[in-house]
């Protein structure tokens, strides 16, 4: 019996010649991520070894990556206690895949387990952050774990008892229209699948579309193939992920490419012809609440939010700025933008974008989870709209129960910038 990419790369992780949906599995872990949460893990994984007279060690200090994105700089003396916390067990074991509060190496972590080549196919990686499935854009089956399961991971070496996920294969046909890209798509896909439709199961992408798309479109699908409930969204290796992890991440080790059988067996198969998608709108409150914009045309927002670990890429940033180039942000509109790692505001700052959004009206902030989940900065007032290329809407997401968010792309959030109501790009764009 054929297996998908989830199952093959289960079964090299467990030492098992083969799995199949349903079996339970102690996988090896090839790389284990927190943010600021690792000061609960710290604790959880201290208490492991308390009355033992052992120190606590993790497994494997090389596997280990840390980096501090969802309150950057600190807002409070308890996130800079638990910072230094984590600085403190950082130097004590050595963690070098370790990203501070710092503009050459800083970022959201999604972005910077790619952008560091940490990721490659075939690994088996856990998080202790939901959009942990971002990583299955390089082929790799990665998901989301507590801290307490992080604990253990730490200590052992391997996450247990592992239940190996059915798989739905997606399949993708077409040539996106202008200003219509991978975040119209996979919010389209959720609104098909609702917010349960893919709950334990993981999502492997197929098709041409997907073979055209670049990584950085990848990483938006995976990312938010968890607002479905999916485990794992994944995108089989092939070529452009040698070519990201070549030329991009700076990797030059072997990589293995992990492809699905040709008799793999799916749950389900589902077909999506993007050829006639126009832009979609993820409404208040749930991220399967999508439309297509033309049913929410005209709905008047408060704050624009470009960024975060599904949108803040530089082509995201591009587009932003090539719609606001020589345009002003409406006078009654706040727009914040938050690049998703230091390397590429850099990048932007080079480019010229950053001058472009900034002089449109734009606020560029650091790069950090903050305004995503309404921790730190950007939060809502009472009865405020926010159109965002986050990832999330649920309500008090930004901060705010009285308030509602509406997610969206890049283009449509730069174009309603200039406008203070939700707007089609194609016709009020450029």
């Amino acid at each position: 019996m054929g297996m998908t990419v989830v199952e093959k790369i289960l079964a090299r992780a467990s030492g098992l010649a083969l799995v199949k949906a349903g079996d339970v599995v102690e996988p090896r872990v090839d790389l284990a991520m927190s943010h600021e949460n690792a000061a609960l893990v710290i604790n959880q994984f201290k208490e492991v070894y308390e009355g033992s007279g052992r120190e606590a060690t993790p497994w494997d200090s090389s596997r280990i990556a840390i980096i501090f994105d969802h309150r950057v700089p600190a807002e409070s003396p308890k996130t800079a206690t638990n910072q230094k916390k984590i600085r403190e067990f950082v130097a004590q074991h050595g963690i070098a895949k370790f990203h501070d509060v710092r503009g050459d190496v800083g970022g959201i972590c999604h972005q910077i387990l790619p952008e560091y080549g940490y990721v490659r196919p075939g690994f088996v990686v856990v998080g202790t952050d939901s959009h942990t499935t971002s990583h299955g854009a390089l082929g790799a089956f990665s998901f989301g774990i507590g801290a307490t399961e992080m604990a253990s991971v730490w200590t052992l070496g391997f996450a247990v008892n592992v239940e190996v996920p059915a798989t739905i294969k997606v399949v993708v046909s077409g040539e996106f229209s202008e200003f219509v890209g991978p975040k119209d798509l996979i919010l389209h896909l959720i609104g098909t699948l609702t917010a349960q439709g893919a709950n334990f199961r993981a999502i492997e992408f197929h098709g041409e579309t997907i073979r055209k798309m670049s990584t950085s479109g990848r990483l938006v699908i995976c990312n938010m193939s968890v607002e479905a409930g999916a485990t794992s969204g994944i995108v089989p290796g092939d070529q452009e992920t040698l070519r990201y992890l070549r030329e991009e991440a700076g990797v030059t080790d072997e990589i293995t490419l992990t492809t699905p059988d040709p008799d793999a067996v799916y749950e389900r198969v589902v077909e999506i012809d993007i050829n006639t998608l126009t832009p979609q709108i993820a409404c208040p409150h749930m991220v399967d609440n999508v439309k297509p914009i033309a049913e929410v045309v005209g709905t008047k927002v408060h704050q624009i939010v470009i960024g975060s670990c599904t949108n803040g890429r530089l082509d995201d940033l591009a587009m932003a700025a090539d719609i606001l180039r020589g345009k002003k942000v409406a006078q009654d509109v706040r727009m914040l933008v938050f690049p998703a790692s230091g390397r590429i505001f850099g990048q932007a700052l080079d480019l010229g974008y950053v001058h472009d959004l900034m002089k449109a009206g734009a606020v560029v902030m650091n790069s950090g989870c903050g305004p995503c989940l309404g921790v730190h900065e950007g939060a809502l007032g009472d009865d405020e709209t926010a159109l965002s290329t986050t990832n999330r809407n649920f309500k008090g997401r930004m901060g705010n129960p009285k308030s509602g968010v509406y997610l969206c792309s890049p283009a449509v959030a730069a174009a309603s910038a200039i406008t203070g109501v939700i707007t089609d790009p194609r016709q009020g764009g450029k």
